[in-house]
């Protein structure tokens, strides 16, 4: 008798049939199905969409978010970054994702400020300070001492080094720590709890990205300081959990305050002999931005004023951060049904014909995960293909069919 073939009741799952650990498994192959010409293009191309598209649907409401954020990320240096579980290992590609990380964050976060910090050996160090220019921090992530993973990190220091830095924030400014932890244990001086209070008190939100197995500590930490934890299961899970922390968070604070921030738009000046800046006193530079009330040179936009303390931006800079507080609605995914009723063949955007229309019914059609490749935007009702949904929720931030003025 093959007791395989003999499921122990009690160990069977809701269907009746089979394991119960065999309900959440999914045959990726049963997904290919030829259709009517005995073609897997369309298929492929639906899957490749559906991926494509995974990541963009967002919210949308309209809540209260900060724009001027002011985010530390933590590096996990230890011992096991080394582990090749993730390819190559959990330390490059740690390294990897976080000079993408960079660009996009301050592409979409023109306003805000990053600082990144790396634990390992009981200890944890600053890589580069809270900043807003994303040229130092990559040049920072590329040395070669970050290259030297070893011993055991520690949370709590990485925390506490943080928040100590983002004690001067301003209050208009939100402080956030995204961590990146490769271990399943943390060496701290003392209670990491004590930490989380004063996190809590300071209104700090830590985000923590689990490369390993889930740690309660952890969770406790994410979930008391309204952050999220997630646990990594591939390499591009990871991108994916590390980009969902571009857009702003909604604003901790309950209170409803409403003051306004001073912001002083320096003018762009260009010397003919190096000079000193306020900001880095041991570099000569040629070209910087005066501020308009001291008239002190900083080197780089957007910064805090170190001579009077005011916030020095761009109008442009301004402009792009308003795209998070008046998002782009989600576009509608039209059946096959909708887009054999003639409603358009090409795309309002780039004007790239659509695939032909798959009849209701066919082979092809009943494929799970088949979808048609055109998106609806349900304002002014004109069709995009997935290539140009992307590049508007994720880089224009506007409709065009609402510009054009059809609504």
């Amino acid at each position: 008798m093959d007791l395989d073939d003999d499921p122990t009741p009690g160990l069977t799952g809701k269907s009746g049939t089979g394991y119960a650990w065999e309900e959440d498994y999914k045959r990726s192959w049963d997904v290919i199905q030829e259709d009517e010409s005995g073609s897997l293009t369309s298929t492929v191309a639906s899957i490749h969409n559906q991926k494509k598209r995974r990541r963009q649907v967002r919210d949308t409401s309209n809540i209260q978010r900060g724009i001027i954020r002011h985010v530390f990320l933590v590096l996990d240096l230890s011992r096991s970054a080394t582990e090749t579980d993730l390819r190559p290992n959990r330390l490059d590609l740690q390294l990897t994702f976080a000079e993408q990380f960079v660009s996009e964050y301050f592409d979409q976060n023109p306003l805000s400020q990053l600082g990144i910090i790396a634990t390992r050996n009981q200890g944890s160090e600053r890589v580069s300070d809270l900043s807003g220019n994303p040229a130092d921090h990559v040049q920072a992530l590329k040395k070669k001492e970050l290259k030297e993973a070893g011993g055991e990190p520690s949370l709590q220091n990485s925390l506490e080094l943080a928040r100590t830095s983002l004690g001067n924030v301003p209050s208009h400014g939100s402080k956030e720590i995204l961590v990146i932890w490769a271990s399943l244990t943390t060496c701290d001086p003392g209670d990491i709890f004590q930490t989380l209070i004063s996190l809590k008190k300071d209104s700090i939100r830590v985000s923590i990205v689990g490369l390993a197995a889930e740690m309660k500590v952890c969770k406790e930490i994410a979930k008391e300081t309204r952050g999220n934890y997630r646990v990594v299961v591939n390499e591009t899970h990871l991108r994916d959990i590390l980009f969902e922390n571009i857009p702003p968070p909604a604003v901790l604070t309950t209170k409803s305050v409403h003051s306004l921030v001073q912001m002083g738009f320096p003018s762009s000046v260009v010397y003919s002999a190096p000079t000193l800046c306020v900001c880095h006193p041991d570099r000569l530079t040629r070209r910087g931005y005066k501020c308009p009330r001291c008239k002190s040179l900083v080197c780089e936009i957007p910064t805090d004023c170190p001579v009077c303390g005011l916030t020095l931006v761009s109008s442009p800079l301004l402009a792009r951060s308003y795209h998070h507080l008046f998002p782009v609605e989600n576009y509608r995914e039209i059946t096959w049904t909708g887009a054999m009723s003639g409603l358009t063949s090409v795309c309002f955007s780039c004007l790239q014909k659509f695939a032909d229309p798959v009849r209701p019914g066919s082979a092809a059609n009943s494929s799970a995960g088949m979808n048609t490749g055109r998106y609806q935007c349900l304002k002014c009702h004109e069709v995009f293909c997935v290539d140009c949904e992307l590049y508007i929720h994720d880089v224009l931030h506007n409709c065009p069919g609402c510009l054009s003025g059809k609504k």
